[in-house]
Protein backbone atom coordinates (compact mmCIF):
# COMPACT_ATOMS: atom_id res chain seq x y z
CA UNK A 1 0.00 0.00 0.00
CA UNK A 2 3.08 2.06 0.73
CA UNK A 3 6.45 2.28 -0.26
CA UNK A 4 8.83 2.59 2.27
CA UNK A 5 12.69 3.13 2.42
CA UNK A 6 14.45 0.25 1.75
CA UNK A 7 16.24 0.66 5.37
CA UNK A 8 13.04 -0.22 6.85
CA UNK A 9 11.15 -3.15 8.17
CA UNK A 10 10.84 -5.42 5.16
CA UNK A 11 7.24 -5.36 3.26
CA UNK A 12 5.18 -8.53 4.59
CA UNK A 13 2.12 -9.75 4.13
CA UNK A 14 0.27 -12.44 6.18
CA UNK A 15 -3.31 -14.27 5.88
CA UNK A 16 -4.99 -16.68 8.07
CA UNK A 17 -8.83 -17.73 9.87
CA UNK A 18 -10.24 -17.98 13.17
CA UNK A 19 -11.31 -21.52 12.43
CA UNK A 20 -10.82 -24.17 9.99
CA UNK A 21 -12.11 -24.13 6.92
CA UNK A 22 -11.22 -27.34 5.38
CA UNK A 23 -9.14 -27.50 1.67
CA UNK A 24 -8.67 -24.66 -0.86
CA UNK A 25 -11.63 -23.96 -3.31
CA UNK A 26 -10.90 -23.72 -6.50
CA UNK A 27 5.03 3.46 -0.70
CA UNK A 28 4.61 6.22 -1.67
CA UNK A 29 1.14 7.23 -0.79
CA UNK A 30 -1.88 5.69 -2.35
CA UNK A 31 -1.79 8.69 -4.76
CA UNK A 32 0.99 10.55 -5.03
CA UNK A 33 1.62 14.39 -5.04
CA UNK A 34 1.86 16.17 -8.08
CA UNK A 35 5.17 17.71 -8.09
CA UNK A 36 6.55 20.02 -10.79
CA UNK A 37 6.93 18.24 -14.10
CA UNK A 38 5.01 15.67 -12.74
CA UNK A 39 2.36 14.40 -15.64
CA UNK A 40 -0.82 13.59 -13.29
CA UNK A 41 -3.16 10.87 -14.89
CA UNK A 42 -6.87 12.60 -15.51
CA UNK A 43 -10.00 10.94 -13.70
CA UNK A 44 -11.39 8.43 -15.80
CA UNK A 45 -15.70 9.58 -17.17
CA UNK A 46 -17.76 8.23 -14.22
CA UNK A 47 -18.97 4.90 -13.50
CA UNK A 48 -21.77 3.63 -16.09
CA UNK A 49 -20.59 6.19 -18.80
CA UNK A 50 -18.70 4.94 -21.99
CA UNK A 51 -15.31 6.71 -23.09
CA UNK A 52 -15.96 7.76 -26.12
CA UNK A 53 -11.75 6.64 -26.64
CA UNK A 54 -12.38 2.98 -25.82
CA UNK A 55 -14.06 0.76 -27.96
CA UNK A 56 -16.43 -1.67 -26.69
CA UNK A 57 -15.07 -4.52 -24.52
CA UNK A 58 -14.34 -7.53 -26.58
CA UNK A 59 -16.21 -10.56 -25.70
CA UNK A 60 -14.58 -12.92 -23.39
CA UNK A 61 -13.38 -16.18 -24.43
CA UNK A 62 -15.34 -19.16 -23.95
CA UNK A 63 -14.46 -21.18 -20.59
CA UNK A 64 -11.29 -24.24 -21.38
CA UNK A 65 -9.38 -26.27 -19.24
CA UNK A 66 -6.35 -24.71 -17.84
CA UNK A 67 -3.14 -26.78 -16.70
CA UNK A 68 -3.62 -29.65 -14.80
CA UNK A 69 -7.45 -30.51 -16.75
CA UNK A 70 -7.99 -27.82 -14.01
CA UNK A 71 -10.67 -24.90 -15.09
CA UNK A 72 -9.19 -21.70 -16.72
CA UNK A 73 -8.53 -19.00 -15.17
CA UNK A 74 -8.61 -20.63 -11.23
CA UNK A 75 -10.91 -19.27 -9.02
CA UNK A 76 -12.81 -18.82 -5.56
CA UNK A 77 -16.23 -19.26 -5.20
CA UNK A 78 -16.57 -16.38 -2.55
CA UNK A 79 -14.83 -13.44 -0.64
CA UNK A 80 -11.89 -14.66 1.45
CA UNK A 81 -10.17 -12.37 3.81
CA UNK A 82 -6.46 -12.76 4.51
CA UNK A 83 -3.94 -10.18 6.46
CA UNK A 84 -0.64 -8.84 4.95
CA UNK A 85 1.90 -9.50 7.83
CA UNK A 86 5.78 -10.50 8.69
CA UNK A 87 6.64 -14.09 9.78
CA UNK A 88 10.54 -13.83 9.31
CA UNK A 89 12.24 -13.98 12.55
CA UNK A 90 9.77 -12.72 14.61
CA UNK A 91 7.05 -14.37 17.08
CA UNK A 92 5.00 -16.49 14.11
CA UNK A 93 3.32 -18.45 16.80
CA UNK A 94 1.35 -15.42 18.57
CA UNK A 95 1.32 -13.66 14.92
CA UNK A 96 -0.61 -16.84 13.34
CA UNK A 97 -2.74 -17.02 16.41
CA UNK A 98 -3.71 -13.30 16.20
CA UNK A 99 -4.38 -13.57 12.70
CA UNK A 100 -6.59 -16.21 12.90
CA UNK A 101 -8.62 -15.00 16.20
CA UNK A 102 -9.04 -11.78 13.29
CA UNK A 103 -10.89 -14.57 11.27
CA UNK A 104 -8.49 -14.11 8.49
CA UNK A 105 -8.40 -17.56 6.34
CA UNK A 106 -4.96 -16.67 4.24
CA UNK A 107 -1.75 -15.10 4.97
CA UNK A 108 0.85 -13.29 2.79
CA UNK A 109 3.89 -13.48 2.86
CA UNK A 110 6.81 -10.72 0.72
CA UNK A 111 10.00 -12.96 0.16
CA UNK A 112 13.11 -11.00 -1.49
CA UNK A 113 14.32 -13.42 -4.46
CA UNK A 114 17.89 -11.62 -3.66
CA UNK A 115 18.18 -13.32 -0.46
CA UNK A 116 17.51 -16.77 -1.28
CA UNK A 117 19.46 -17.46 -4.51
CA UNK A 118 23.34 -16.44 -5.30
CA UNK A 119 25.15 -15.99 -7.73
CA UNK A 120 25.89 -19.86 -8.69
CA UNK A 121 22.24 -20.14 -8.73
CA UNK A 122 21.70 -22.06 -6.04
CA UNK A 123 18.94 -21.59 -3.34
CA UNK A 124 19.52 -20.98 0.36
CA UNK A 125 15.89 -20.95 1.66
CA UNK A 126 17.03 -20.36 5.40
CA UNK A 127 13.59 -19.38 7.54
CA UNK A 128 11.32 -19.85 4.74
CA UNK A 129 11.28 -23.21 5.18
CA UNK A 130 9.56 -22.85 9.09
CA UNK A 131 7.57 -19.58 8.03
CA UNK A 132 6.06 -21.90 5.31
CA UNK A 133 5.26 -25.20 7.76
CA UNK A 134 4.26 -22.78 10.60
CA UNK A 135 1.62 -21.45 8.56
CA UNK A 136 0.36 -24.80 7.34
CA UNK A 137 0.42 -26.28 10.84
CA UNK A 138 -1.91 -23.49 11.88
CA UNK A 139 -4.70 -24.74 9.13
CA UNK A 140 -3.90 -21.11 7.02
CA UNK A 141 -3.18 -20.56 3.26
CA UNK A 142 -0.62 -18.94 2.23
CA UNK A 143 0.29 -16.67 -0.69
CA UNK A 144 4.07 -16.17 -1.63
CA UNK A 145 5.17 -12.53 -2.96
CA UNK A 146 8.22 -12.40 -4.77
CA UNK A 147 10.06 -9.32 -4.97
CA UNK A 148 13.10 -7.52 -5.40
CA UNK A 149 15.62 -9.70 -8.23
CA UNK A 150 19.37 -10.38 -7.24
CA UNK A 151 21.32 -7.61 -8.81
CA UNK A 152 23.23 -9.47 -11.67
CA UNK A 153 19.74 -10.57 -12.74
CA UNK A 154 18.79 -6.58 -13.69
CA UNK A 155 19.91 -4.44 -16.23
CA UNK A 156 20.99 -1.76 -13.99
CA UNK A 157 22.38 -3.75 -10.50
CA UNK A 158 19.22 -2.75 -8.71
CA UNK A 159 16.62 -5.02 -7.30
CA UNK A 160 13.36 -4.45 -10.01
CA UNK A 161 12.33 -6.56 -12.46
CA UNK A 162 15.47 -9.08 -14.19
CA UNK A 163 15.92 -8.56 -17.76
CA UNK A 164 15.19 -12.05 -18.12
CA UNK A 165 12.05 -13.69 -17.53
CA UNK A 166 13.22 -16.94 -17.57
CA UNK A 167 15.26 -16.16 -14.43
CA UNK A 168 12.04 -15.53 -12.02
CA UNK A 169 10.41 -18.64 -13.99
CA UNK A 170 13.21 -20.58 -12.69
CA UNK A 171 13.02 -19.38 -8.89
CA UNK A 172 9.38 -19.64 -9.00
CA UNK A 173 9.10 -23.24 -10.27
CA UNK A 174 11.95 -23.88 -7.97
CA UNK A 175 9.24 -22.24 -5.26
CA UNK A 176 6.21 -24.15 -6.33
CA UNK A 177 8.37 -27.13 -5.68
CA UNK A 178 9.90 -27.24 -2.98
CA UNK A 179 6.07 -25.72 -1.10
CA UNK A 180 3.92 -28.22 -2.96
CA UNK A 181 1.10 -28.27 -1.30
CA UNK A 182 1.52 -25.99 1.09
CA UNK A 183 1.80 -22.95 -0.90
CA UNK A 184 -1.43 -21.62 -2.45
CA UNK A 185 -0.97 -18.78 -4.14
CA UNK A 186 2.52 -17.20 -5.65
CA UNK A 187 1.95 -13.20 -6.49
CA UNK A 188 4.16 -12.24 -8.78
CA UNK A 189 5.93 -8.95 -7.45
CA UNK A 190 4.29 -6.09 -5.77
CA UNK A 191 3.73 -2.01 -7.13
CA UNK A 192 5.75 -2.62 -10.13
CA UNK A 193 4.56 0.31 -11.75
CA UNK A 194 6.59 2.44 -9.23
CA UNK A 195 10.56 3.54 -10.04
CA UNK A 196 11.53 2.25 -5.96
CA UNK A 197 9.67 -1.17 -6.84
CA UNK A 198 11.44 -1.41 -10.81
CA UNK A 199 14.65 -0.99 -9.69
CA UNK A 200 14.43 2.91 -9.61
CA UNK A 201 12.61 4.05 -13.01
CA UNK A 202 9.66 3.08 -15.00
CA UNK A 203 9.16 3.55 -18.67
CA UNK A 204 6.59 2.89 -21.32
CA UNK A 205 7.95 -0.68 -22.13
CA UNK A 206 7.59 -1.87 -19.25
CA UNK A 207 4.62 -3.40 -18.42
CA UNK A 208 4.89 -5.56 -22.29
CA UNK A 209 8.32 -6.99 -20.50
CA UNK A 210 6.21 -7.76 -16.69
CA UNK A 211 3.65 -9.89 -19.05
CA UNK A 212 6.80 -11.60 -20.76
CA UNK A 213 7.92 -12.40 -16.89
CA UNK A 214 4.23 -13.15 -15.78
CA UNK A 215 4.19 -15.80 -18.93
CA UNK A 216 6.80 -17.77 -18.17
CA UNK A 217 6.61 -17.56 -14.21
CA UNK A 218 2.97 -18.77 -14.63
CA UNK A 219 4.55 -21.77 -16.81
CA UNK A 220 6.74 -22.75 -14.57
CA UNK A 221 4.58 -22.39 -11.66
CA UNK A 222 2.49 -24.94 -13.33
CA UNK A 223 4.49 -26.87 -14.49
CA UNK A 224 4.91 -28.30 -10.90
CA UNK A 225 1.56 -27.56 -9.67
CA UNK A 226 -1.11 -26.99 -11.49
CA UNK A 227 -3.47 -25.88 -8.37
CA UNK A 228 -1.48 -22.58 -7.61
CA UNK A 229 -3.09 -19.87 -8.06
CA UNK A 230 -0.84 -17.44 -9.62
CA UNK A 231 -1.36 -13.87 -9.46
CA UNK A 232 0.09 -10.65 -10.70
CA UNK A 233 1.24 -8.19 -9.08
CA UNK A 234 -0.94 -4.92 -8.27
CA UNK A 235 -0.38 -1.76 -9.28
CA UNK A 236 0.09 1.03 -6.62
CA UNK A 237 -2.65 3.21 -6.79
CA UNK A 238 -1.70 6.69 -8.25
CA UNK A 239 -1.65 9.52 -10.31
CA UNK A 240 1.41 10.54 -11.09
CA UNK A 241 3.56 9.85 -14.73
CA UNK A 242 7.22 10.28 -14.31
CA UNK A 243 9.94 8.00 -15.43
CA UNK A 244 11.78 8.19 -12.07
CA UNK A 245 8.53 7.97 -9.73
CA UNK A 246 5.78 6.14 -11.13
CA UNK A 247 3.74 5.63 -13.62
CA UNK A 248 0.08 5.88 -13.25
CA UNK A 249 -2.00 2.68 -12.06
CA UNK A 250 -4.75 2.80 -15.33
CA UNK A 251 -2.13 3.45 -17.66
CA UNK A 252 0.16 0.43 -16.51
CA UNK A 253 -2.79 -1.64 -16.53
CA UNK A 254 -4.27 -1.26 -20.03
CA UNK A 255 -0.65 -1.12 -21.31
CA UNK A 256 -0.34 -4.72 -19.65
CA UNK A 257 -3.78 -5.75 -21.06
CA UNK A 258 -3.08 -4.55 -24.74
CA UNK A 259 0.54 -5.49 -25.29
CA UNK A 260 0.59 -8.47 -28.19
CA UNK A 261 -2.83 -8.04 -28.46
CA UNK A 262 -3.81 -9.45 -25.05
CA UNK A 263 -1.05 -11.75 -24.75
CA UNK A 264 -1.27 -12.01 -20.70
CA UNK A 265 -5.07 -13.22 -20.80
CA UNK A 266 -3.62 -16.77 -21.05
CA UNK A 267 -1.12 -16.57 -18.33
CA UNK A 268 -2.69 -15.74 -15.18
CA UNK A 269 -5.18 -16.92 -12.82
CA UNK A 270 -5.63 -13.30 -10.50
CA UNK A 271 -5.26 -10.21 -11.12
CA UNK A 272 -4.04 -8.16 -7.61
CA UNK A 273 -4.58 -4.77 -7.46
CA UNK A 274 -4.07 -1.78 -4.68
CA UNK A 275 -7.15 0.89 -3.87
CA UNK A 276 -6.28 3.77 -2.14
CA UNK A 277 -7.52 5.39 0.93
CA UNK A 278 -5.47 8.51 2.61
CA UNK A 279 -8.07 9.70 4.82
CA UNK A 280 -11.57 9.02 2.84
CA UNK A 281 -14.55 6.94 3.81
CA UNK A 282 -14.60 3.73 2.20
CA UNK A 283 -17.97 4.96 -0.26
CA UNK A 284 -16.69 7.87 -1.16
CA UNK A 285 -15.14 8.55 -4.90
CA UNK A 286 -13.93 11.45 -6.82
CA UNK A 287 -15.06 13.26 -8.88
CA UNK A 288 -18.94 11.91 -8.16
CA UNK A 289 -18.77 11.42 -4.24
CA UNK A 290 -15.77 13.25 -2.84
CA UNK A 291 -14.36 12.91 0.93
CA UNK A 292 -14.85 15.76 3.08
CA UNK A 293 -11.07 14.93 4.26
CA UNK A 294 -8.30 17.45 4.41
CA UNK A 295 -6.06 16.82 1.59
CA UNK A 296 -5.56 14.02 -0.48
CA UNK A 297 -9.24 14.13 -2.18
CA UNK A 298 -9.17 15.99 -5.97
CA UNK A 299 -8.25 12.36 -7.86
CA UNK A 300 -9.66 8.88 -7.50
CA UNK A 301 -6.48 7.36 -7.19
CA UNK A 302 -6.96 8.46 -3.05
CA UNK A 303 -9.76 6.57 -2.61
CA UNK A 304 -10.28 2.77 -1.86
CA UNK A 305 -13.14 2.72 -4.75
CA UNK A 306 -10.72 3.25 -7.00
CA UNK A 307 -9.88 -0.39 -7.59
CA UNK A 308 -13.86 0.33 -9.41
CA UNK A 309 -12.07 2.28 -12.06
CA UNK A 310 -8.88 -0.50 -12.21
CA UNK A 311 -11.24 -3.54 -12.37
CA UNK A 312 -13.50 -1.27 -15.47
CA UNK A 313 -9.87 -1.49 -17.73
CA UNK A 314 -9.74 -4.87 -17.07
CA UNK A 315 -13.08 -5.64 -18.47
CA UNK A 316 -12.63 -3.18 -21.45
CA UNK A 317 -9.68 -5.44 -22.69
CA UNK A 318 -11.01 -8.47 -22.16
CA UNK A 319 -9.74 -9.63 -18.68
CA UNK A 320 -12.96 -9.71 -17.07
CA UNK A 321 -13.04 -13.63 -16.67
CA UNK A 322 -10.26 -13.19 -14.49
CA UNK A 323 -11.36 -12.30 -10.60
CA UNK A 324 -9.33 -9.71 -8.72
CA UNK A 325 -7.99 -9.98 -5.31
CA UNK A 326 -7.16 -6.66 -3.29
CA UNK A 327 -4.06 -7.91 -1.59
CA UNK A 328 -2.94 -4.53 -0.08
CA UNK A 329 -5.93 -2.28 1.43
CA UNK A 330 -6.00 -0.22 4.96
CA UNK A 331 -6.44 3.31 6.76
CA UNK A 332 -2.83 4.96 8.48
CA UNK A 333 -3.37 6.67 11.63
CA UNK A 334 -0.78 9.18 13.22
CA UNK A 335 2.31 8.67 12.54
CA UNK A 336 6.00 10.80 11.36
CA UNK A 337 6.52 10.22 8.57
CA UNK A 338 6.75 12.53 5.50
CA UNK A 339 3.70 12.01 2.91
CA UNK A 340 1.52 10.17 5.51
CA UNK A 341 0.24 13.01 6.88
CA UNK A 342 -3.48 11.98 6.15
CA UNK A 343 -2.76 9.50 9.13
CA UNK A 344 -3.24 12.12 11.63
CA UNK A 345 -6.90 12.62 10.69
CA UNK A 346 -7.68 8.81 11.33
CA UNK A 347 -8.22 8.05 15.24
CA UNK A 348 -8.25 3.87 15.94
CA UNK A 349 -12.16 3.98 16.41
CA UNK A 350 -12.39 5.78 12.27
CA UNK A 351 -9.48 3.13 11.15
CA UNK A 352 -12.07 0.53 12.47
CA UNK A 353 -14.92 1.93 10.49
CA UNK A 354 -13.56 2.48 6.99
CA UNK A 355 -11.72 -1.44 7.41
CA UNK A 356 -15.33 -2.63 8.02
CA UNK A 357 -16.88 -0.32 5.69
CA UNK A 358 -14.70 -0.94 2.92
CA UNK A 359 -15.15 -5.40 3.44
CA UNK A 360 -19.20 -4.25 3.32
CA UNK A 361 -18.75 -2.38 0.53
CA UNK A 362 -17.18 -4.97 -1.09
CA UNK A 363 -19.34 -7.96 -0.14
CA UNK A 364 -22.19 -6.27 -1.34
CA UNK A 365 -20.42 -4.53 -4.16
CA UNK A 366 -17.72 -6.35 -6.19
CA UNK A 367 -19.11 -10.23 -7.02
CA UNK A 368 -15.54 -9.85 -9.26
CA UNK A 369 -13.13 -9.60 -5.85
CA UNK A 370 -12.60 -12.84 -4.11
CA UNK A 371 -10.03 -12.26 -1.53
CA UNK A 372 -9.25 -8.92 0.37
CA UNK A 373 -5.55 -9.01 1.94
CA UNK A 374 -5.63 -6.15 5.28
CA UNK A 375 -2.72 -4.23 5.15
CA UNK A 376 -1.52 -4.74 7.80
CA UNK A 377 -1.12 -7.32 11.16
CA UNK A 378 2.08 -6.86 12.90
CA UNK A 379 4.40 -3.97 11.78
CA UNK A 380 4.49 -2.52 15.37
CA UNK A 381 5.78 -5.49 16.54
CA UNK A 382 8.23 -5.30 13.93
CA UNK A 383 9.42 -1.83 14.66
CA UNK A 384 9.58 -2.26 18.49
CA UNK A 385 11.55 -5.63 17.89
CA UNK A 386 13.73 -4.04 15.63
CA UNK A 387 14.74 -0.63 17.50
CA UNK A 388 12.90 1.61 14.77
CA UNK A 389 10.91 4.62 15.29
CA UNK A 390 7.38 3.10 16.40
CA UNK A 391 5.68 6.28 14.90
CA UNK A 392 6.50 5.35 10.89
CA UNK A 393 3.75 4.83 9.09
CA UNK A 394 3.79 1.51 8.59
CA UNK A 395 3.15 0.54 12.69
CA UNK A 396 -0.06 3.03 11.95
CA UNK A 397 -1.60 0.63 9.53
CA UNK A 398 -1.24 -2.24 11.87
CA UNK A 399 -3.91 -3.75 13.59
CA UNK A 400 -1.96 -4.70 17.28
CA UNK A 401 -0.19 -2.69 19.19
CA UNK A 402 3.48 -3.22 19.74
CA UNK A 403 2.58 -5.81 22.72
CA UNK A 404 0.46 -7.82 20.30
CA UNK A 405 -2.89 -6.22 22.00
CA UNK A 406 -5.55 -5.60 19.63
CA UNK A 407 -6.50 -1.95 18.01
CA UNK A 408 -10.23 -1.42 17.53
CA UNK A 409 -9.83 -2.20 14.29
CA UNK A 410 -8.85 -6.09 15.33
CA UNK A 411 -12.13 -6.26 17.26
CA UNK A 412 -14.15 -4.87 14.05
CA UNK A 413 -12.54 -6.64 11.09
CA UNK A 414 -13.51 -10.32 13.54
CA UNK A 415 -16.96 -9.07 13.76
CA UNK A 416 -17.38 -8.17 10.00
CA UNK A 417 -16.19 -11.54 9.46
CA UNK A 418 -17.87 -13.41 11.03
CA UNK A 419 -21.40 -11.55 9.65
CA UNK A 420 -19.96 -12.07 5.90
CA UNK A 421 -19.62 -15.83 6.49
CA UNK A 422 -22.99 -16.05 8.03
CA UNK A 423 -24.60 -14.45 4.68
CA UNK A 424 -22.64 -16.67 2.35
Amino acid sequence: MAVSAPTLVPTAQVLATAESEGPLNLHVPPGFFPASGVEVAAPLPPLGELDPAVALPPPLPPLRDGPGGLPYPLALPQLNFGVVGHLYYTDRATALSRAREAGFRWFRQQIHWRDIEDESGAFFWGELDAIVADVHASGMLLMLNITRSPAWYTANGADGLPSDPATLARFSGALAERYRGRVHAILIWNEQNLAYENGGRIDPEDPGHFVEIMAACYQAIKAVDPSILVVVGAPASTATNHPEIAMDSISYLRAMYTYRDGMLRDYFDIQALHPGGSANPPETLYPDQPSNAQGWTDHPSFYFRHVENQRRVMEETGMGAHQVWITEFGWATANNTPGYEFGHQISFETQRDYIVGAIWYTFEHYPWVSNMFLWNLNFTVLQREAGRDPRHEQGSFSIVNADWSPRPAFWGIQQAIAQVRERQ
